[in-house]
Parts: C-alpha cells; structure tokens; sequence
C-alpha cells in the first residue's frame, strides 16, 4: 500500500515524461547542430569499427590449427574447411559493408530523399484523385518506390552471397527459379502487409498529438500479435510446407519431453528445410497457452533421435527458463523507448533542413533520419543484447544437461559445428559485438567436456563415425542456432 501511494499517477506520470521529451526536444533543435556532418560520422565511425573488428577476427580465421580444447575432436581436414568458408565470408562481408556504406553516403550527398519524397508527391498528384490526396497516400508512393529502389540494390549481393559463396561450400540448394519466386513472394508481402501498418503508423501519430509513443507502442503490440497469428496459417505455407511429424520415437520422446516440462505443445511439424538449403533449425512459436514446434528435415535425417531431442530439450530450456519471455519485455520496452525518443526528432526543422526539406517535414523521413542518428546507441544495445543472448545460450545447455543430455547435447554441438563449417575460434571483441551464441570450446568446456574428459568424447564420435554418419553433410542453424 506504501507503494502504491507512493507512486504518482499514471497520468502524472506520462505528463512529466512529455515535459522532459519536449525539453530536450526544444534542445536539440538548433541551428548550430551539424545534424548531416554528425549522422554521417556516426555511419563513418560504425562502419570503420566493425571493419576493424573484422580484420581482428580474419586474422584468427588464418590460423593453422584448430584450438587446443577441439584437439582430436574435430579433424584437420574439417578445420580446413570451416576457415576457409569463414574467410569466404569475411571477404563477402568486407565487400558488402563497403557497398551498404556506399548506398548511405549515396543517399546523404545526392539527396535522394528528398527528390524521392518529390517523386513520390508527382505520383500522387497524377495518379491519386485529390480528395485522397495527403501525406499518407504520398508516404506509401514513396515507401513503394524506396523498396523497389532497395531491393534492386540488394539483389546482386544476395544472389552472389546464394549462388556463389554458399555453393561453393555445398550449402545451396536453390535454383534461380525459386530464388526469384521468393523474391517476388517477399515484394507482394511487404506491400500487402507493410501498407496498412504504414497507413495505421502515420495516422496514430497524426491523430494522438505529443503522447502519440504510447499509441503508436500498443499498435506495435497488435501488430506483433497479429503476425504471430497469421504467419503459421498464412506466410508460412508460400515458402515451406510443413507436415505432421509420423509417429515414431523421435516423436514420443519429444512428447514426453513436453510433457514433463509442461510446455504447451499443441503441434509437433517437420519443415521442408531441405528444398532451399541444407543448413537446419528447430524452433518454437506460437501463443503462451498453445505452442508448436517445428523441426527442420535435415535436422532429423542427419542426427540421431536423441540428438535431435537434446537439441529440442536445449530449446524448450529456453521457455522453461522464461528467455522468451525477458527477451519479448526488454524488446517491448525498447520499442517503447525508440518511439518516445522518436516524439523528440518528429517535430526538429534543424533536422530536417539538413537534409534537404526546408519547409516539408513528413513523418516517414523524420522516422528515417531519426533512426540514423540513433545508431550509436544502437550499436551498445546490440552488444549489450549479444552479451545477454549469449548468458541464455549458456543456460539452455545447463538446462539440458539437468534433463540428461550431457553427451547428447555435446555430441551434437560438435557434429553441427563441423557440417555448419561453422567458426572455431574468434577474437574475443569480435565475439562480443557479433555473436549471439557462445562458440563451440566455451560451450565445451561450460558442458563440462575439456581435459581428460574430451577422450571420452572423442571415442563417441569416432563410434559414430563408424556407424556410418556422414559428418560432411552441412547443416547451420538458422533463426536460433543451438
């Protein structure tokens, strides 16, 4: 009760957080602010940073021989390959990041923005009869003509990235034909859905005022739930097809692994992974009270069942541990932080001027920009997540290891490491920035498998290898790895 008469209303509450936004905001709309040389030294300073930590992390992918804790574990011939792959990828990267910086001082220096933003009022005032007219119908022009513009820039390195450097490495399994289905798939989706969340975005904010954050963050929250509804139903099936997974004993384990952890399964799926590529997943969607879980087919035909559970028992760890949940509130609030900071930038004529609209400031540029000068804060956000995901990832193996999939759950690491030609090793700052998960020797040795105990793992995997399994198969999570 002490609490709660403590605490201020929640009215009070916004009042206050208003005054303290439009305080800064009045700050930071000045003419002496360099809002064009700051945001393009903030692209500068990140791009120069992570080509940095890219050149400290190539130097550990010409390393010659794998770690000491992987010693006898993995092969040198299969050492060979994940160094080579992952050299392939960092030259990709390097070019790719060099070419993305090209587009955003493109962008900045011949201001295409704002001559888009005109285009798109051209369209307007000869296609769009005038009483519809407005700045939404014009900020959905220019969204349309921004993704095709985009799109088209970023064809060329996909298909390299598919066509050239995956299949060179035997990942790819698609052919140009469905290459270019996908790729019209996901340009029908975008329109058919990103238009009416645009249309919804403007409007809440046209019509909200200065709290608009707030709405516009309960509108974010429908959406999210709306997606996750339709996506099984109706997304989903364009580009895989799911099917019920027989029964056998990979699906009775995985029921009784359910079970036991009274995790709501509802549907247990396999995906057709296989009809694009040979990397694989499992994973888990769907409402608290009703969840599915999908597994990848390549997952199933390249593991052994208990494998293939350990991976599962691994996941559902991450539910059981309430990671889904923390993950889904530190995203809501930072989504909520994003838009109240965005009420500070929406209204910054400094800002725009900067950028080539004197008298115009549309919404959907000031989202643009604002998100640019947000990037540094951006960047410690991503590192502080990774450092969390990588906790997590950390803690989900444990949770195995209580359920009794020790061996397992190692046995598998090792065998996805090697068929993902996945990174051995990494510089640590790298690791920091960039990755998620832990790699392979730290999630080793937290399993507890290191010094005299990898000789017993060692003569596991050398009994599957005579069994037949063909560890050269490549296989790569996807959404969540292990």
């Amino acid at each position: 009760m002490e609490f709660l008469q403590a605490c201020p209303p929640v009215p009070d509450v916004l009042f206050s957080m208003l005054t303290g936004l439009k305080r800064l905001a009045r700050a930071l709309d000045q003419p002496f602010i360099p809002w064009k040389r700051l945001i393009v030294g903030f692209s500068i300073a990140q791009y120069l940073f992570e080509s940095y930590l890219s050149l400290r992390q190539y130097r550990i992918l010409q390393a010659k021989k794998p770690p000491k804790s992987l010693e006898g574990i993995v092969s040198q011939e299969d050492y060979d390959k994940s160094q080579a792959y992952g050299r392939a990828k960092a030259k990709f990267g390097a070019f790719n990041n060099l070419y993305s910086q090209a587009q955003t001082l493109g962008v900045v220096y011949f201001d295409i923005l704002p001559n888009l933003w005109t285009l798109a009022g051209i369209l307007q005032a000869r296609y769009v009869p005038a009483r519809f007219a407005g700045e939404i119908p014009q900020s959905l022009l220019f969204f349309l003509v921004y993704n095709f513009l985009s799109t088209i820039l970023s064809t060329p390195t996909s298909w390299y990235s598919t066509f050239v450097v995956e299949e060179k490495f035997g990942f790819n399994k698609q052919t140009p034909k469905l290459f270019i289905t996908d790729l019209l798939k996901h340009q029908l989706l975008t329109i058919a859905l990103g238009s009416p969340i645009l249309c919804g975005f403007l409007k809440i904010i046209q019509v909200t005022g200065n709290s608009f954050f707030y709405y516009l963050w309960l509108f974010s929250v429908a959406v999210q739930i709306f997606a996750i509804t339709i996506y099984p139903v109706l997304i989903l099936p364009l580009f895989n097809k799911l099917s019920p997974l027989e029964e056998g004993k990979l699906k009775t384990r995985v029921e009784a692994l359910a079970r036991n952890l009274k995790f709501p399964l509802n549907h247990l799926y396999v995906i057709d992974g296989s009809k694009r590529s040979s990397h694989s997943n499992a994973y888990f969607y769907g409402l608290p009270w009703k969840k599915h879980i999908v597994i990848y087919d390549t997952l199933i035909e390249e593991n052994e069942t208990e494998e293939v559970v350990a991976v599962l028992a691994h996941e559902l760890g991450h539910w059981s541990l309430s990671h889904t949940t923390k993950l889904l509130g530190i995203s809501q609030f930072h989504t909520f932080y994003i838009f109240a900071l965005f009420s500070v930038f929406i209204n910054n004529r400094t800002l725009y001027r900067a950028f080539g609209f004197p008298g115009e400031m549309p919404i959907i540029i000031g989202f643009l920009l604002f998100s640019d000068a947000l990037a540094p804060m951006d960047t410690v956000v991503k590192l502080l997540m990774n450092i969390l995901s990588r906790k997590y990832e950390f803690e989900a193996d444990a949770f195995a290891v209580k359920l009794g999939y020790s061996t397992e759950l190692a046995r598998s690491l090792i065998k996805l490491q090697i068929q993902n030609l996945a990174t051995m090793d990494a510089d640590w700052v790298y690791a920091s920035y960039h990755f998620s998960h832990p790699i392979l020797p730290e999630r080793l040795g937290a399993l507890g498998w290191y010094g005299e105990k990898n000789k017993e793992l060692r003569q596991q995997i050398k009994a599957h290898k005579e069994k037949g399994k063909d560890e050269a198969t490549v296989l790569k999570s996807g959404d969540r790895e292990l």
